[in-house]
């Protein structure tokens, strides 16, 4: 087909075409429809922007934000058709970071970019608002775009905020050589990995409706950490354990000089992703350095109060276990 420029007539008049946003591929009325029905559910939704009051009795308040996605997971859901729990992923990558450095999360803002406006958003909005829920925070806004002639069908993005006393900052600075790591289960692959996942799945031609675990959503660690915040005033490091595994994401907590030794023998790992390995034969440091191996959070403490931590971590019903030693490198 030859160039054509902007001032070359085309024949929609003459065929009787009269273009609109609709022809285009965009649907204003299903995204009014949209907003509406999301008002009836989050009615604390924004206009133009939304608002937050920050809360009082800080002294010296820090905003703490943080941005993720769902990567490739997303593919998974769209295999399956089941949209149901993709946005609790979404909020718990988010809302995973920044609590880390003691925040308590305030707020949270979506991106979904999708090439059509259907059942599977309203979904996905569902999982948004349990896992806004879940970490006590509150949605304040987002977009939906419609993208029509967009290469990939949907894909996410979060953005959360926190607050923090300024001289309650996490960040590390008291952790000595003696601390204990705490490791904290999750609840499988979580959102890390899925490429992975995606390649194997394809090699063995799953059917994914067979196999909900894949689409098990991600631990949010936030009330457990609060309560732990609330507890103790010994709680010295935190990691979420994403992509690069605990080698990766745990140093990253640690001052200058010392380093973790870790019992990769202390927590059973979970059989999915035993069943990952044998299936793509994949090496052990490999498996560490992409997948979380069972472990999605870590807190480190000095050893007098370990076993009160953990025995506080297993009243919300989850796992733990002392899985490393902090050391001077």
């Amino acid at each position: 087909m030859a160039n054509r420029n902007w001032d070359d007539p085309l024949d929609f008049k003459e065929e009787g075409i009269v273009l609109d946003y609709k022809t285009a591929g965009v649907d204003i009325d299903a995204g009014n429809k949209f907003v509406k029905d999301l008002k009836s559910k989050v009615p604390n939704l924004g206009g133009f922007g939304g608002m937050f009051e920050v809360p009082t009795g800080y002294e010296e308040p820090v905003l703490v934000s943080g941005t993720d996605g769902v990567g490739t997971k997303i593919d998974i859901a769209q295999a399956a058709n089941d949209y149901t729990t993709i946005g609790i992923d979404l909020v718990a990558m988010c809302v995973n970071d920044i609590i880390t450095c003691g925040a308590k999360p305030l707020y949270f803002l979506d991106y979904i970019s999708t090439q059509k406006l259907d059942d599977k958003i309203p979904d996905i909005m569902t999982g948004i608002i349990k896992g806004c829920e879940i970490a006590g925070m509150d949605l304040l806004g987002g977009e939906t775009a419609e993208h029509p002639q967009y290469q990939m069908k949907i894909d996410l993005a979060g953005f959360c905020t926190g607050i923090v006393e300024k001289k309650k900052v996490i960040d590390g600075r008291y952790i000595r050589p003696t601390d204990k790591v705490i490791g904290l289960e999750s609840s499988g692959i979580h959102s890390n990995g899925y490429s992975i996942v995606n390649y194997l799945a394809r090699r063995l031609k799953l059917n994914y409706c067979n196999h909900p675990e894949l689409l098990t959503p991600t631990t949010i660690y936030a009330p457990v950490v609060k309560e732990l915040l609330d507890e103790f005033d010994d709680i010295y490091g935190m990691a979420h354990i994403t992509g690069g595994g605990i080698p990766e994401n745990l140093p990253r907590c640690l001052p200058e000089g010392l380093r973790v030794d870790v019992d990769w023998n202390s927590w059973r790992v979970p059989e999915i992703f035993l069943e990952i390995q044998r299936q793509g034969n994949i090496d052990e440091l490999e498996m560490r350095r992409v997948f979380n191996l069972g472990i999605g959070y870590c807190i480190i403490v000095p050893d007098n109060i370990k076993y009160y931590v953990m025995d506080l971590i297993r009243e919300f019903g989850i796992n733990c276990s002392e899985i490393g030693e902090v050391y001077a490198d």
